[in-house]
């Protein structure tokens, strides 16, 4: 179960090289988009593609750098990520919707500050649940039944079509108390002055807010909120899932920013085409049984000291990339009723 292969620790030079390439990627992408009034499908794909290839390149470079065991961890949890970013994206989709949102540059905005509180939020879960993973052989049995519940749930949420109101989340609740609102989107931004406010409320006598505030948050500062509450929930899932596949803090934070990174993409790409990914979620979530079984297999070993199954890291990385694959395959070939229109 990989428990031979020496720490690969919180890798510096790894480090400033991804947070290099990112950081120039992904300026040059807000660039692109700056003066584009939407996000072609087009547009869509080709970032998406652009960003996986960065995401394979720098399994190349691990592989380099620190052999192929390590560089199969890391695409192992890279592919696990962002497959279990399919349904973060589809509730995002929801999310936009419930505040009137559709506007794609300005959602292309909430995305790009989403991300950067996903970054940080996801630096500071892997730096807790790698330190949890290795306090005690228990813990591993703890996360399998956390993963294993991730895989219910992935199954469960197939058959619930009920619509959560997101426009009424307990987070905007909160959102609502903390600070002052101004009940209508006013172009692309987030907060907006009281001299904007009171630019905007000429003539509206039905607009109620602060009069007093000097600053007031749009409805789609609450939108950014929701989605950062949400990507915070999501990560009490898959955060668990990555580490028990990855292990290395360093891949494990690898895996899931080169994945991250490249959502604002993704997510124009699957308003498009997750419809046509109807048998995704099931190979995800055998993906999520076959990491929980791994896990508890791996803590009745430290357990007990007796090696009852060794899966390598090479072949952890190919069940999860050929389950995704046989997913995406099914998925074209066996539409469901309704989707192939």
């Amino acid at each position: 179960m990989e428990i031979n292969m020496p720490d690969l620790g919180f890798h510096t030079e790894g480090l400033l090289i991804m947070m290099a390439v990112l950081g120039l990627s992904v300026w040059a992408d807000l660039r692109i988009h700056k003066n584009k009034a939407e996000i072609s499908f087009r547009d869509a794909l080709l970032g998406t593609l652009f960003w996986i290839a960065l995401a394979i390149g720098f399994f190349f470079y691990i592989e380099w750098r620190h052999g192929p065991d390590y560089a199969s961890l890391y695409m192992a949890g890279y592919a696990l990520e962002k497959s279990l970013s399919v349904d973060n994206m589809m509730v995002f989709v929801a999310i936009f919707s419930a505040f009137g949102i559709r506007d794609q540059v300005l959602q292309h905005r909430i995305l790009y500050y989403g991300i950067i509180g996903a970054i940080l939020f996801r630096a500071v879960f892997i730096g807790l649940g790698t330190t949890l993973f290795g306090m005690s052989a228990w813990v591993e049995l703890l996360f399998a039944a956390v993963v294993l519940w991730s895989a219910w749930a992935i199954v469960k949420g197939g058959d619930d079509e009920e619509i959560e109101d997101y426009s009424n989340h307990w987070s905007v609740r909160l959102a609502k108390h903390a600070i002052p609102i101004f009940p209508r989107l006013l172009g692309k931004k987030l907060l907006i002055s009281k001299q904007d406010a009171d630019r905007a409320a000429e003539g509206e006598q039905n607009l109620i807010y602060s009069r007093r505030a000097k600053w007031l948050a749009t409805p789609a500062f609450l939108c950014l909120v929701c989605i950062e509450v949400s990507d915070i929930v999501f990560s009490f899932d898959s955060v668990p899932a990555i580490i028990a596949v990855t292990r290395e803090p360093f891949l494990v934070y690898a895996a899931s920013i080169f994945a991250i990174v490249g959502l604002r993409s993704l997510y124009f790409l699957l308003a498009v085409a997750a419809k046509y990914l109807c048998h995704l979620e099931k190979a995800v979530a055998f993906v999520l049984v076959f990491v929980a079984f791994k896990l508890a297999v791996s803590g009745v070993e430290h357990i007990s000291g007796i090696e009852f199954v060794d899966i390598t890291s090479q072949q952890s990385m190919w069940i999860v990339l050929s389950t995704l694959v046989v997913g995406v395959v099914t998925s074209v070939i066996f539409p469901e009723k309704g989707a192939a229109g």
